[in-house]
């Protein structure tokens, strides 16, 4: 049985009360501490593993910070639990033995949280992601909106919401890390000629750069690279050029609309499939006749 080994008289408890209430003190102080302290510590103490901004470095380290607060406030609230379970002299060696035995049944049941655990470690500590990466996880796709020590969890463009376990995280494609590239394919119609298209590809390109409000995001010049095929319908040119990471779709949708004003005004055809209609009788076929 569960025992408490101090007799209850008004200055025992009065002496209880006081130093319960300054652990709860001591344990408060160190967990608002320890949330100001770890992120500060991680940054100064994280080395650039890559070419990044101090904004980019801040959003690696705030990821990897707060899973550390949270396993070190788990382990402020368990010292606070025994500490304050010894000053109201509460016998603890029944409750211990009735955990021990109780882990048991429960070792297996928690054979998958352990795993989401030591999963999101690793991930945390490999930086696979950040909080505000664009990634596909488990077949899903979103932003990271928070990582826990237990779960990722994604918002899809439409706003749905993904909570994955990161014992399910095998593999990771983050499309928003280090750098990303504009993929462009622009079709144009066989007749027109094909060093003139370039041309005109390249100096939109150029005006892009040279723009101040998408050129900062550019780090190299767009450019049309080569023709990636002969189609049914046209010539197929494809444009690449690097940005930074997270600014190829808005770069990518400006310079298709820049380029497509571009065609209209130099005349530039871009094809589409046409549909011929006949109406009236089938022509007629004659056949040859032999004298």
């Amino acid at each position: 049985m569960f025992a408490f080994d101090f007799a209850f008289n008004p200055t025992i408890m009065l002496g209880i009360t006081v130093k319960v209430l300054v652990i709860l003190a001591i344990a408060i102080a160190l967990n608002i501490i320890q949330k100001k302290m770890i992120p500060r510590a991680i940054i100064a103490g994280t080395p650039k593993i890559r070419e990044e901004s101090h904004d980019q470095l801040v959003t690696r380290t705030k990821t990897m910070a707060y899973f550390i607060t949270k396993i070190v406030t788990t382990m402020i609230l368990v010292i606070v639990f025994v500490m304050v379970l010894g000053v109201i002299k509460f016998n603890i060696a029944p409750l211990l033995a009735t955990l021990g035995v109780a882990s048991l049944g429960l070792g297996f049941a928690i054979q998958n949280i352990i795993r989401d655990y030591l999963q999101g470690f690793f991930i945390i500590m490999e930086d696979w992601y950040r909080i505000g990466d664009w990634v596909t996880i488990a077949g899903m796709e979103g932003e990271v909106e928070k990582v826990s020590p237990r779960c990722t969890v994604l918002r899809e463009i439409n706003g749905t919401m993904h909570v994955i376990p990161h014992s399910e995280v095998r593999f990771v494609s983050n499309q928003t890390r280090d750098w990303a590239r504009i993929n462009l394919y622009i079709t144009v119609a066989y007749k027109e000629d094909i060093s003139h298209v370039y041309q005109v590809i390249n100096m939109v390109c150029q005006e892009l750069k040279d723009d101040p409000d998408f050129g900062t995001n550019l780090t190299t010049i767009p450019s049309a690279m080569r023709v990636s095929d002969l189609g049914a319908h046209g010539v197929d040119i494809c444009i690449r050029g690097f940005t930074k990471p997270g600014e190829q779709w808005g770069l990518t949708g400006e310079l298709r609309k820049r380029i497509k004003n571009r065609f209209d005004q130099e005349g530039i055809e871009i094809p589409w499939p046409h549909t011929k209609v006949y109406f009236g009788n089938t022509p007629e076929i004659v056949a040859d006749t032999v004298g």
